[in-house]
């Protein structure tokens, strides 16, 4: 027998896939260059319909300049129905398992209770090729189905805080399709959290029991900022484990001021796999929610965070004018080499890369 058959090397002939139709590409190419008015985005949104409401979504985050005005138009459409949403940001450590606890939390909202969920997942980009994982959907399978549910892989694009920088955006657009419970999850890889704090109504804080010193590694500032503590995966033999964590970080809480609102944190056990404790720890965003309503807490967060966004928006356009002046763009190689090579110190180059911008304006 000829030796190149039977090596395992050797290149075999494959099936050569068939062209598809050029009438079936033809179609594909025309639903891609297909883009809604502004009519048919704003109808389609407030009649819920799900196909719309990610097509909103990707014309908001496009780059494009042409696209910007259109999206405003909509954003600003869609105002009116918006903010009547209880918004739930999800942190925690890889590994923790939000994705899990945010599906049986949804599977609870939409199956149990009949309500529509949105689901916000916020991938890591990679620094080096820029793209993120997406995998949110295959991941969330059970609640990817439910016609209640509505899921939104996207990209953190290095934004701060672990979400994407038009989270707040989407936010809206889903508000004004119908869906009154939105859940934020973020990448959770110690980034600044506060950008989910001033974005959401309640700040849920997943742990695990028996993953080290969990009061050591625990940062103050989130410990602040959040409203429930949640230990995950309480279930089996980590049962016993999860429950002595609960009661460590509920002594830790206490040592913690009262915040402004009046809320005291809470600290829970659940298991997203049995799905043991997950109807309770809804009751208690619930239970913080009319808390919040009550004494006018809810309303003074919600003006806050606008006012935030506005700031934040500004922020990001002028970083956005600044990188792409001519005169920057220009003097910006010179004056890194000079900080690196030590010539220059950080704040003369920035203060005279700020005065050729100012300048050339």
């Amino acid at each position: 027998m000829d030796s190149a058959k039977e090596s395992a090397l050797s290149v075999q002939p494959g099936v050569v896939a068939p062209e598809p139709p050029a009438e079936l590409l033809a179609r594909a190419r025309a639903r891609r260059r297909q883009r809604l008015s502004k009519r048919e985005y704003i109808d389609g949104l407030l009649a819920g319909k799900r196909t719309v409401l990610a097509q909103a979504i990707t014309l908001i985050e496009s780059s494009r300049p042409e696209d910007a005005e259109l999206a405003q138009d909509i954003l600003e459409a869609c105002l009116p129905h918006s903010g009547n949403s209880i918004r739930l940001g999800v942190t925690g450590v890889p590994g923790v398992g939000k994705s899990t606890v945010i599906e049986s939390l949804g599977v609870h909202l939409t199956r149990d209770l009949g309500c529509r969920v949105a689901v916000l997942a916020i991938d890591p980009s990679s620094q080096v090729s820029h793209g993120s994982i997406l995998g949110d959907k295959t991941r969330m399978e059970a609640l990817a189905n439910d016609e209640r549910a509505f899921i939104r892989p996207s990209p953190s694009g290095g934004s701060l805080g672990g979400v994407s920088r038009r989270t707040r955006e989407t936010m809206l657009l889903c508000e004004a399709a119908g869906y009154r419970n939105i859940i934020v999850e973020t990448v959770g890889v110690g980034q600044s959290e506060t950008t989910v704090r001033s974005m959401v109504d309640f700040f849920l804080l997943l742990m695990l029991a028996g993953a080290g010193d969990e009061l050591q590694g625990m940062k103050r500032g989130i410990m602040e900022m959040t409203d429930l503590i949640a230990i995950n995966k309480a279930d089996g033999s980590n049962k016993r484990r999860a429950e002595s964590a609960r009661q460590e970080y509920e002594g830790a809480l206490r040592l913690f001021p009262a915040s402004e609102t009046g809320w005291i944190p809470r600290v829970v056990t659940c298991s997203a796999l049995t799905r043991d404790g997950i109807a309770p720890l809804w009751d208690v965003v619930l239970e913080h929610d009319r808390h919040m309503k009550e004494n006018g807490s809810f309303e003074k967060s919600r003006r806050s965070q606008v006012k935030s966004w506005m700031y934040e928006t500004i922020a990001y356009g002028l970083q956005e004018s600044f990188r792409a002046n001519a005169a920057v763009r220009r003097s910006l190689p010179d004056f890194e080499r000079d900080v690196v090579e030590g010539r220059v110190s950080s704040f003369r180059a920035a203060q005279r890369l700020l005065d050729l911008y100012t300048e050339s304006k």
